[in-house]
């Protein structure tokens, strides 16, 4: 019998990100071991590295290791996302015929230290934008996502139930994603979103991949819905983006982004970076209070206009007084 044994490498991919001048930004490094030359050289990528057993006691060792070692960063708080080994989206991946690379997906959080050169950090919205509803609802996804979504699904014929989501049809799985038909945006629903890209073919790695054949039509399409990256790291990025906002609501991983002290505008619009939704300031500023998650230093911080603005920490008391200390904002619509 032939031998049909595949070598599996495992990577390490990290979402790594941290607020600039109140924009969301992750670490983005060409300084990394990637497996074997890709068909995307021009792309970005995220920080990834080979796990070593014999090396890294676990695989979040291994993470903070060489992260620490490639970048100068100090992670906080890490958080495993998903492990990706999908074959077919990420063919040029894969260094030899027998190998097959299982990338293991982080979200990390760090507050920037003025170490990394300023274009190592990439705005997250640059590769998502249609994510971004702080200003109100993108005109890209009215004036070209939908409508190209829309002709892609009509020819799924499919109607009968399913509890898979990717098995429902197509227009039911467009309907949810999106919010249209009367159904409300969803801002967790990140990955489910470019998922549909992907398949439909609107976003450049679904050529690269070899998913959609190219074209000119498609070409066009494409440049307009954010920098490719290499391989599956703008899934992971997605990925890590749903998990962050839904964080948000039941555990303060905010404050692993804030400094020491700061205003009350300042926490506002670090979550709206975040969730990519406008706050009602009044409404936020009631929440925050109530929820007992910030303390007054007693100092206050000098503005151009107006009084000068209290400063404020996080009230580390509360992860000891409930399970699920968060901000549970409403997002209001614009």
């Amino acid at each position: 019998m032939a031998d049909v044994s595949a070598v599996v490498e495992v990577g390490l991919s990290a979402a790594v990100v941290t607020i600039s001048n109140n924009r969301p930004v992750i670490l983005c490094s060409d300084d990394h071991e990637m497996p074997a030359a890709h068909e995307v050289s021009a792309a970005l990528s995220l920080p990834y590295g080979r796990f070593d057993p014999l090396k890294h006691r676990t695989l979040e060792m291994g993470l903070r290791l060489w992260v620490e070692a490639q970048t100068a960063l100090r992670l906080g708080y890490v958080e495993q996302l998903y492990t990706f080994g999908d074959r077919g989206r990420a063919k040029s991946a894969m260094p030899t015929d027998d190998t097959h690379v299982i990338s293991v997906g982080y979200l990390a959080l760090t507050r920037q230290n003025g170490e990394q050169p300023e274009n190592d950090w990439q705005y997250w919205y640059d590769f998502l934008p249609w994510e971004d509803w702080r200003s109100g609802k993108p005109p890209l996804i009215d004036q070209l996502i939908i409508p190209a979504l829309r002709e892609w699904a009509q020819s799924d014929k499919r109607s009968h139930p399913a509890y898979d989501l990717h098995q429902l049809p197509r227009l039911t799985r467009l309907r949810l994603a999106f919010g249209t038909d009367g159904i409300q945006w969803d801002e967790e629903r990140v990955l489910e979103r470019y998922e549909l890209l992907y398949e439909a073919g609107l976003v450049r790695e679904a050529t690269i991949d070899g998913t959609v054949s190219p074209s000119a039509q498609l070409d066009e399409l494409q440049r307009h819905t954010g920098k490719a990256m290499v391989f599956d790291h703008r899934r992971i990025l997605a990925t890590a983006i749903a998990r962050l906002r839904a964080k948000l609501k039941y555990r303060p991983v905010i404050f692993e982004l804030m400094p020491d002290c700061f205003t009350l505008t300042a926490l506002q619009e670090t979550v709206e970076a975040i969730s990519g939704r406008h706050l009602h300031k009044q409404n936020f500023r009631r929440l925050v209070e109530n929820a007992e998650l910030v303390e007054p230093t007693g100092a206050s911080l000098s503005q151009q206009r107006g009084r000068p603005a209290a400063l404020y920490r996080f009230r580390r008391a509360v992860l000891e007084e409930r399970p699920a200390p968060g901000l549970k904002v409403t997002l209001s619509q614009r």
